[in-house]
């Protein structure tokens, strides 16, 4: 090994060698690295839970002042040393010394520069046509600057929700909503109230025996929401880059917003049923006109009503704020659902897209990659569908028990349970209330379903040039989400419909658990050899 050799220079070197690549049938490598393909390497280490980000991998090729940390190093000398603990070692080594030299042959420029007289200032005149280099890169064609019109886009600013920040800023901000929420109905007296309905049953009406309050904010709506940003921003941080070879660095962002952009009527759409329809008109005509006239009409006493029976609980002005605040807060969250179903359309979309085009479909190491690629993505999908399937299951169960005799949720769901094992009288009496959630939770379940078999349609054709063994192991898992998908579809549409449906229940919620955290069915992070042997 050449002892002159600085860190990036050895890194250069070792990357076209290809030294720690995957080597063909005659023993030579399968092409060099690239920073793509060395960031994935990298984050496919098992030991390695928190992986790499594809530009600290571009950062290292660059000349500049950044080396490599320590840690990275030893994942470094893993990947050239092909896991092999002695070649391991000794590749470490010599990363280690070579960043020693980076670190002197740095200093030794610097302590020269120091000596040089200092550059004069460029003028006013340079340095302004430089700040408008950097601020306005928008040209005309006779090469005069122009600044760019800002422009309000909605599409930008919903994707930059779950994708500019950490992916635990969404879901915590909708889990601390749902909390002051509950904190308040407790402060105003509403979160358990009992209430007479007409036939003499004492029902249970508070705000937080509602799972379509409680249990779907603070549960289903975060962990869909994390599991939305985790895989935009890794797609676009990572993901996109290694299946577009044509686009680098940011070619990569401008080009996913563009495709974000074009969905900016479907982004409109769903801000105008969400806010104004499902939101503002639906608050007046369950909540605020009953309250104001003191007449419930076809709606349930519940929590948002009680105003109008119990006074002394809750006064009418206490009750129209904190409503007002619950259905906005609900509105909101609603539309950012949409969003998200919007971007995993596009970003399946985009994959696709992006898959038909390419042009080096036969190689191996690129099939590999698109394999895997196409696992977590619709491993993603799969998560985020589920959750939205048992968000409209919640919003039913909520709705179909506030039409039943029984007296608390758990024990009308525990009475249907025992009356098909004969133990108990099934309650057949119902109540002829309105219940718009009902129409609310089927347009969720169609919009989730529907992204979810666009991302099965999209994604299963991208393995058509995978080996036979591979395309078969890829059906099985689409098969198990499919299966789970459509119990949990079975579950939604038989709530309330036949006896014993609670016990279908239970077992669409220990089915949706399983493939929520399962890796035989989400298997992305899962690259075992037989795969690797397969398409290499």
């Amino acid at each position: 090994m050449d002892d002159e050799r600085d860190l990036k220079d050895l890194l250069r070197h070792l990357s076209a060698a290809g030294a720690g690549r995957p080597v063909d049938k005659d023993g030579f490598p399968m092409g060099p690295w690239t920073p793509e393909l060395l960031a994935t390497a990298i984050s496919e280490i098992e030991a390695n839970q928190a992986g790499i980000d594809l530009r600290t991998v571009q950062l290292w090729y660059q000349d500049n002042e950044k080396g490599i940390s320590t840690e990275n190093i030893r994942w470094l000398a893993r990947v050239f040393g092909c896991d092999d603990p002695i070649e391991t070692s000794r590749w470490q080594k010599e990363l280690i010394s070579a960043q020693a030299r980076l670190s002197a042959k740095r200093r030794a420029q610097r302590k020269k520069s120091v000596q040089r007289d200092p550059p004069e200032p460029p003028d006013e005149a340079v340095k302004s046509n430089l700040d408008l280099e950097v601020d306005f890169p928008q040209r005309l064609s006779n090469d005069q600057l122009v600044a760019p019109k800002w422009r309000f886009s909605l599409a930008r600013i919903s994707e930059g929700l779950f994708s500019r920040a950490s992916p635990l800023d969404l879901p915590a901000s909708v889990f601390a909503g749902a909390v002051a929420l509950g904190l308040s109905s407790h402060f105003l007296g509403i979160h358990s109230i009992v209430f007479p309905q007409a036939n003499g049953v004492v029902k249970q009406v508070g705000y937080l025996w509602a799972p379509n309050w409680t249990l779907l904010f603070m549960v289903f709506m975060p962990l869909y929401f994390a599991f939305v940003s985790d895989l935009v921003i890794f797609w676009k941080s990572a993901g996109r880059s290694q299946v577009n070879h044509k686009g680098k660095g940011n070619e990569n962002g401008v080009m996913w917003m563009q495709k974000v952009e074009a969905f900016s009527v479907t982004y409109w759409s769903a801000f105008l049923v969400c806010l104004p329809i499902a939101t503002v008109l639906q608050w007046i005509d369950r909540c605020l006109s009953p309250l104001l006239t003191g007449n419930a009409g076809n709606y349930p006493i519940e929590w948002a009503r009680m105003a109008i029976e119990r006074p002394d609980i809750i006064s009418v002005p206490q009750a129209v704020a904190f409503t007002g605040l619950a259905y906005l807060y609900m509105g909101v969250t609603f539309f950012l659902f949409f969003v998200g179903l919007i971007l995993l359309f596009t970003l399946v979309a985009d994959f696709w897209e992006l898959v038909r085009e390419s042009e080096i479909w036969s190689d191996g190491d690129f099939q590999h990659q698109t394999y895997q690629l196409g696992l977590k993505i619709i491993g993603g999908v799969f998560r985020c569908c589920v959750l939205g399937l048992l968000v409209a299951i919640c919003m039913k169960l909520q709705s179909t028990f506030m039409l039943s005799s029984g007296a608390t949720i758990v024990s009308w769901l525990v009475s249907d349970f025992l009356s098909v094992l004969g133990d108990h009288e099934k309650i057949n009496d119902w109540f002829e209330y309105s219940m718009p959630t009902n129409y609310s939770s089927l347009l969720i379940v169609l919009a989730t379903c529907t992204v979810f078999l666009y991302g099965t349609v999209r994604i299963h054709p991208a393995f058509c040039l995978q080996r036979e063994v591979v395309r078969g192991r890829y059906r099985r898992k689409l098969g198990l989400m499919l299966a789970v998908i459509t119990l949990l579809v079975i579950v939604y549409v038989l709530i309330g419909a036949i006896a014993g449906f609670s016990i279908l229940l239970c077992i669409g919620l220990l089915t949706a658990v399983y493939g929520l955290i399962n890796p035989s069915i989400d298997t992305w992070r899962a690259t075992d050899e037989g795969d690797k042997q397969i398409v290499s």
